[in-house]
């Protein structure tokens, strides 16, 4: 008797699957647009080039993640690869509608939710549904905390560290830190939930052993 793997093929809800193919070809316009056109996408001074680089290999990066190690083993994770997706495209899609610098709360409010958005995606993608709440939270921290602090650096040299904001960066960049870790612990607890409820069975690689 010997432990084998299963591989299990679950169809993702059409929804899910239609809004990630969406969010990344508005992301692909959307980063096109600021390219061409800086002042309409609102992208001046704000690292369009920088975003137009990562936002896509980001994008794209779970579907060749599952290309090359799990095509053989798992059906495709379509809602773990749309909370990756949806990060890059809500931050576009902001900026493009001034979002940024019409509405106080709006930088705020995506550092919080994509960092969150992104860390579930990632515990979908590197936990078992069966892991335990602090080995979730654990999960959430570590990847959590770096994005945020990671994000803070690449902000600030690409453009905070030239324009008139600098001076009241520190300020901010500290209140990012505790949103995006704050989202990412939010997110542990959410995917934690509904793994306890039996939801999210299908939403990424799940190998289950078999007994043969």
């Amino acid at each position: 008797m010997t432990d084998q793997q299963v591989t299990t093929r679950h169809e993702a809800p059409p929804v899910v699957r239609s809004l990630d193919i969406t969010a990344k070809a508005g992301l692909l316009v959307l980063l096109a647009i600021a390219l061409m056109f800086p002042d309409l996408g609102h992208m001046r001074g704000k690292a369009a080039g920088l975003r137009a680089v990562t936002y896509p290999l980001l994008a794209f990066s779970v579907p060749a993640l599952w290309y090359v190690f799990w095509r053989d083993r798992a059906s495709f994770p379509w809602v773990a690869d749309l909370l990756v997706t949806v990060t890059c495209f809500t931050d576009t899609l902001g900026n493009r509608m001034n979002m940024y610098d019409t509405i106080v709360w709006f930088d705020d409010w995506i550092h919080f939710m994509n960092t969150g958005l992104l860390t579930a995606g990632v515990i979908l993608l590197t936990l078992h549904r069966t892991a335990t709440l602090g080995a979730t939270i654990e999960r959430a921290l570590a990847f959590g905390a770096t994005v945020a602090i990671g994000w803070e650096i690449a902000e600030y040299y690409a453009f905070i560290s030239t324009s008139s904001e600098r001076r009241g960066a520190y300020t901010d960049t500290l209140g990012d830190l505790f949103l995006g870790t704050s989202g990412s612990v939010v997110a542990a607890l959410v995917v934690h939930r509904l793994w306890q409820m039996g939801r999210l069975a299908s939403a990424a690689p799940q190998l289950e052993p078999l007994r043969a």
